[in-house]
């Protein structure tokens, strides 16, 4: 298994925004929909949020993931975005999740709450195998049919 090294990033850097670029390409064409409008980089500035870039040996990124507190969700609650890894099968993945799910915990988080579409049968399967389980819609995915929302309690 890899090794990662797992940092805080600018969620508004060159890096990040490549990522991200990457994620929102692939989500358009699984999903017909990146997912972008969602999410604010300059958001990760806010207190109660984070945004992790996992770094391979040789220092490149090659994940990311993004931390916020849900607003509108139960106290306690906070929200993955943005999960991205461009190399798959190695770890990478859990790692970072791992990562986020401990940053919540430091911050005081009581659970995560996240959502991926239907079609995502990858994203979903990881999330399951991680623990998370499905939850009712919330906020704007409350109701669609194409959006599965999961949460994990910490």
């Amino acid at each position: 298994m890899a090794n990662w090294r797992i940092e805080p990033q600018d969620a508004c850097g060159e890096e990040a925004a490549a990522l991200m670029g990457e994620l929102n390409a692939l989500l358009a064409a699984l999903c017909g929909d990146s997912g972008a409008a969602r999410f604010d980089p300059a958001q990760m500035h806010a207190p109660g949020s984070a945004f992790l870039v996992a770094r391979d040996v040789l220092g490149q990124a090659q994940a990311c993931g993004a931390l916020r507190l849900l607003p509108d969700g139960p106290p306690g609650t906070a929200e993955i975005k943005r999960m991205y890894a461009r190399t798959r099968g190695r770890g990478i993945g859990a790692a970072l999740l791992a990562a986020l799910l401990d940053e919540a915990r430091r911050q005081g988080y009581r659970r995560v709450w996240l959502e991926t579409r239907r079609s995502n049968a990858r994203a979903l399967a990881f999330y399951r195998r991680q623990g998370f389980a499905e939850i009712p819609g919330y906020g704007h995915y409350a109701g669609r049919e194409d959006a599965v929302c999961l949460g994990l309690a910490l």
